[in-house]
Formats: C-alpha cells, sequence, structure tokens
C-alpha cells in the first residue's frame, strides 16, 4: 500500500516509467516444466542466466506474460493507470545479439561459449513511452529485446532501465532493490561518484554489481542521478528522490 500511495504522489509531479525485472519467477517456471536453468559468470564477476532458444522462449513467456500482467493489474488495483509493454513492442528496445560469450568455468578458467540469446542494448526508441506517459498512463516494461533478425533476446532489467533512462532524458532513475544501497565493508555509501562507482565494481556482490553498472550507464547516458535504495523503506520512491535514503551516483 505505501508504495503504491508513494507512486501515486510522485504522478502528481512527474512522469513515470516501470521496468521490472522477474528472473527468479523465470528460473521457477522454467525448472517446473523440466528445463533447467544455467547461470554463468563473466571476467568481472557478473553472474548472469545463460539464455538457449527454449530458454528465450520461456524468458519471453514469464516476463512479457505473468510478470509484466502480474505488476500492471497490481497497479490497476491501487488506481494507478498502468500500461503493460515489452521492449520488444514498437522495437522500445533494440539489441545485438552476442555471438559469444567470454565465461569463467567452474575450474575458475576462461572460456569462450555460443553467445544464446542474450542481447547488448543497441538502440531505444522511447517515443511509444512518451506518448503513454503524456496520455497519463505509467508504462510498466518487460526487458526483452528484439535482434537485428527480429530475434527474441534476454537483457538484463536494470542495465534495460538505464538505457530507456537516457533514452526518455530522464533527470534520475531509481534502481529498488531489497537492500538499503550500496553497502561496503558493511557501511552504507550515501554518495558516489561515477569514478567511484567503477572501482567498486568488484567489491559489491551478486545482483549490487548489476546495479552499479546500470548505474554507470545510466549517467552515461545523460541521466543526472541513479540512486540505488530499498523498496520496503517508507515512502520508497520520495524517500529516494529526496535523498532521505540510498546511495545517490551522480557524476560526481
Amino acid at each position: 500500500r505505501n508504495l503504491s500511495d508513494d507512486i501515486k504522489e510522485t504522478l502528481k509531479r512527474d512522469s513515470m516509467v516501470i521496468v521490472h525485472g522477474g528472473g527468479d519467477e523465470v528460473t521457477r517456471v522454467a525448472e517446473k516444466i523440466g528445463k533447467k536453468q544455467v547461470f554463468i559468470t563473466s571476467p568481472s564477476g557478473i553472474r548472469s542466466r545463460y539464455t538457449d532458444y527454449e530458454t528465450v522462449q520461456i524468458y519471453t513467456m514469464v516476463m512479457a506474460g505473468k510478470v509484466n500482467k502480474t505488476v500492471v493489474r497490481w497497479l490497476l488495483s491501487e488506481n494507478i493507470p498502468a500500461f503493460g509493454v515489452s521492449g520488444v513492442d514498437a522495437a522500445i528496445l533494440r539489441a545485438r545479439r552476442k555471438k559469444r560469450l567470454l565465461i569463467i568455468d567452474e575450474r575458475g578458467r576462461r572460456r569462450i561459449i555460443e553467445g544464446g540469446f542474450t542481447g547488448k542494448i543497441i538502440d531505444v526508441n522511447p517515443a511509444p513511452l512518451n506518448l503513454l506517459a503524456l496520455s497519463g498512463y505509467v508504462p510498466v516494461v518487460a526487458p526483452i529485446a528484439v535482434g537485428e533478425e527480429h530475434e527474441l533476446l534476454n537483457v538484463d532489467s536494470d542495465r534495460a532501465a538505464a538505457y530507456l533512462a537516457g533514452g526518455l532524458r530522464a533527470e534520475s532513475i531509481i534502481f529498488l532493490t531489497d537492500v538499503r544501497g550500496v553497502i561496503v565493508n558493511g557501511k552504507l555509501l550515501k554518495e558516489i561518484s561515477l569514478e567511484e562507482a567503477e572501482s567498486l565494481l568488484r567489491k559489491v556482490g551478486p545482483g549490487m554489481d548489476k546495479k552499479v553498472l546500470a548505474s554507470i550507464e545510466a549517467l552515461r547516458a545523460g541521466v543526472k542521478e541513479a540512486i540505488i535504495s530499498s523498496g520496503f523503506v517508507e515512502n520508497p520512491v520520495t524517500s529516494a528522490m529526496e535523498h532521505k535514503v540510498g546511495t545517490v551516483v551522480t557524476l560526481g
């Protein structure tokens, strides 16, 4: 309830686009129907799903279907005019399919594997989201991209949000998570510069590293500030915007 009231208050002043995750639900559904999920680690330590053809079909079904509509349904139940789309619709997210992936295997060795259906975002089309926002809707975007050969591609939700924020010329991007912000040696960092964020990438845990990386990408795309904060505090959106909670990443 608190989050929905806070979103409504924010919408009185600003437009908002929501990008959701849902990886855990993808894993749950995939394994329930007998498709084992494989996770890989990049040389920089970032862990991600290996997306073969079967997995990208399940990923699309769960993200654009179940997760997106669950978020939209909840927002509608709170009288927030949500409109669900995926990054594939009107090519909101365009990506280049990764042909090869460099990974670190279980023995700590570098290996090159076939890229599967994972994409690197190369372009965004913010026009449909702007139209929806101007019409009074809150776009809710599922992180799926369309490839150069019109294939469906898995893209990371935090990084998709970063690129969209840049395309939309957003002033701020907020990454809501289940921790208070960027914590190093047990201490919450209230504010960090772009340069500090880059040096922290290897020092923060799995999951948080993607949010720090996405913050860096958002700032490079022209967003003024990125805020990593908890979705479980009182008024999570307003509190983050007012810098009362979380970690604020700026150009410094």
